[in-house]
Formats: structure tokens, C-alpha cells, sequence
């Protein structure tokens, strides 16, 4: 795949065009497939409006089904689209409208996550006054791992780009993006002095609904995800496309799961779990969590005893919203906002 292209004719702003996210505008910028920085204007001397564009392309591409939502019956409406864009602009002249010292959320969706869905997690960490870089994970990511690790090299390169090199970095990984920023994860562990910046960079993690256990979590995972009415057939052929290649896939995930455990960055965590997660092993996940504490990492978890795959925020929004603001306000980063 090489390395991470900056189209610089992909960036592009209207002055007739901006969205409200609870009062504040935000400009979207599609920087490639399955990537797209949303950030807030940085004002211009004499300019009293700051009038973001959209690309239309970066919120409104197909996606699968998400995972239910009908717990949380209170669903705030999408702000998810986007308006078309006209006058060119370069990608390495964006600190002319954003500021580049201002902390970037790194948010890994989950498989087939929808817009309006993903938005809700936008909307919450723009309204804390956080620039948000939202990343895709694709089903091949996962499939076949060799295309996820160069695909977490792409996502490292661009942290370490002049837009994002500043940045003090929080990340919010969902399902199985938990699985894609591993990847990144992967190369910061073999080139600890190369990236050293970036994982100093990041104040904090927070993990919501990973996939943890074994084989067959991941391949329930493929099929509740993929194609739900087929869930058991998807689970037999993942489950035997693991052993058919099992250098390839089953051995190469045994390696991320040990990067992870040794996870080289040590800023505060917080996971959400529960115990009736077909995807997610309780027990595996609180080993994990003890093992993090035992190395000296800042470990909170919220776990309940029923809710819904990377839905946790929909079934049980106060207390997801507490335990997220009380994590927030521990950071070292004072600029958050507390008005969840």
C-alpha cells in the first residue's frame, strides 16, 4: 500500500457552507478512504464567520447495519451529512483555519458503523473542544492482518504529519477498532525510538466493546456484524479460513494480542464491557485490566451486566457519560469542557 497519500486536491472549503454541532461549526475533511478530520475553525484576523465547508463524500458512503439501538429510545438526530465543496485548498495550509495545537480525538469506529451512530461519539468530543479524526476499519483489515498492519502505518504517518505532529492525542477505539489501532500499536512497539513522539503524544485511551477471548469471539463477531441472518454459516467459514491460514491470520493475531497486552503506551485507560457480550470474554477482559494495573497503568472500567455491543452509550447513557467525564477531567489536558 506504501505510504499515506495527501491528495492536496481533496481539501477543499465554501464560505456557504457550515453545520451546528451544539452550537459550535465544524469543517469535515475527507483526507482518504476511511479517514476524515473534523475539526473547528481556527478564526481569521478580520473574518467575524467562519463558513466550513463539507465533502460530501467523507459522512455519506454506504455502510453495513450497525449493531442495535433501539435501548435508548432518546436518539439525537445525525449531523452526520455533509454539503459539497468548491475552491481548493491545500492540506498543508490547514493551520491557516485550524488550530494545530488543539488536542486530536482519535476515534477507530466499529464494523459498519452509520453516520449518524458515529457522529453522537464526533459530536461529544467537539463539543470538549477537541478536533476528532475519525478512522474506518475494513472487514479485509481484519481478514487478512498484513493489510491492517500497513494500514496502522498510514494512520501513524499521518499523526506525525506537520497537522497533527503538535497535538497532545486521545483515543476512543470501538469493537474492532480496538483491533485497528493495534496495528498502529504493532509499529510504535518495533520502532520505539522512530515513533516515540507519537506515543508521548497520547494522554489517555479509552476502549469501548473490544473483542477479546478467542478465535470464535472474533469469527461471532464476522457473522453478528457482516451477514446477521447467516451468523452461524459466517462463523464455521471464519473459523476454517483461520486454520486454512493460519500463518497468515490466526498466528499474526496471537502477535497483536501480546502487543496489546504490552501495550507500549502507558496513559491512562478507561473500558467498557459487559458480561453478556457474545464478542467480548469478561473474565479475558479483566485479566487484561489487572494486568495493566500491575504494569502501572491508570486502569477505570464501567462494566455492566446486560447491554448491547458497541452500543453501551445508547442502553445506559448516564452512566456511560459519567464514567467518560469523570475519565476526561483526570487527563492532564485542562482544556476539556465539562458539559456532557
Amino acid at each position: 500500500m506504501g505510504n499515506l497519500p495527501l491528495p492536496l486536491s481533496l481539501f477543499r472549503t465554501d464560505a456557504a457552507a457550515s453545520e451546528q454541532v451544539t452550537g459550535g461549526k465544524f469543517v469535515a475533511k475527507k483526507i482518504r478512504n476511511g479517514i476524515t478530520f473534523y475539526y473547528s475553525p481556527f478564526p481569521v484576523a478580520g473574518d467575524q464567520t467562519a463558513c466550513p465547508a463539507k465533502d460530501c463524500q467523507a459522512c455519506t458512503d454506504p455502510c453495513p447495519t450497525s449493531p442495535p439501538s433501539n435501548c435508548f429510545s432518546a436518539n439525537p438526530s445525525s449531523s452526520a451529512s455533509d454539503s459539497t465543496s468548491h475552491t481548493p485548498a491545500s492540506y498543508q495550509n490547514q493551520s491557516d483555519s485550524a488550530s494545530t495545537s488543539r488536542p486530536l480525538l482519535l476515534l477507530f469506529s466499529w464494523l459498519g458503523a452509520q453516520p449518524g451512530a458515529v457522529a453522537k461519539y464526533r459530536d461529544l468530543y467537539l463539543d470538549h473542544d477537541m478536533d476528532v479524526l475519525l478512522v474506518r476499519s475494513s472487514v479485509m483489515h481484519f481478514l487478512w492482518p498484513r493489510w491492517g498492519l500497513d494500514y496502522g502505518l498510514q494512520i501513524l504517518k499521518l499523526l506525525e504529519e506537520p497537522q497533527f505532529s503538535k497535538r497532545p492525542v486521545l483515543v476512543h477505539a470501538s469493537s474492532i477498532g480496538g483491533y485497528t489501532f493495534t496495528q498502529v500499536l504493532a509499529h510504535i512497539a518495533q520502532g520505539p525510538k522512530t515513533h516515540a513522539d507519537v506515543a508521548q503524544r497520547v494522554i489517555g485511551h479509552v476502549y469501548d466493546s473490544l473483542v477479546v477471548g478467542s478465535l470464535e469471539h472474533m469469527a461471532i463477531g464476522l457473522g453478528r456484524t457482516l451477514v446477521p441472518r447467516l451468523e452461524a454459516f459466517v462463523k464455521h467459514t471464519a473459523l476454517l479460513y483461520f486454520w486454512l491460514f493460519k500463518r497468515h491470520t490466526a498466528d499474526l493475531y496471537n502477535t497483536s494480542i501480546q502487543v496489546f497486552h504490552n501495550n507500549p503506551i502507558t496513559a491512562p485507560a478507561l473500558f467498557f464491557f459487559s458480561e453478556n457480550d457474545a464478542l467480548c470474554d469478561p473474565v479475558v477482559m479483566e485479566q487484561l485490566i489487572d494486568l495493566w494495573r500491575k504494569r502501572g497503568v491508570a486502569v477505570e472500567s464501567r462494566k455492566w451486566r446486560e447491554s448491547i455491543h458497541a452500543a453501551h452509550m445508547r442502553c445506559h447513557p448516564e452512566e456511560y457519560l459519567n464514567s467518560l467525564e469523570k475519565f476526561l477531567s483526570s487527563l492532564p489536558v485542562s482544556s476539556f469542557r465539562a458539559e456532557m
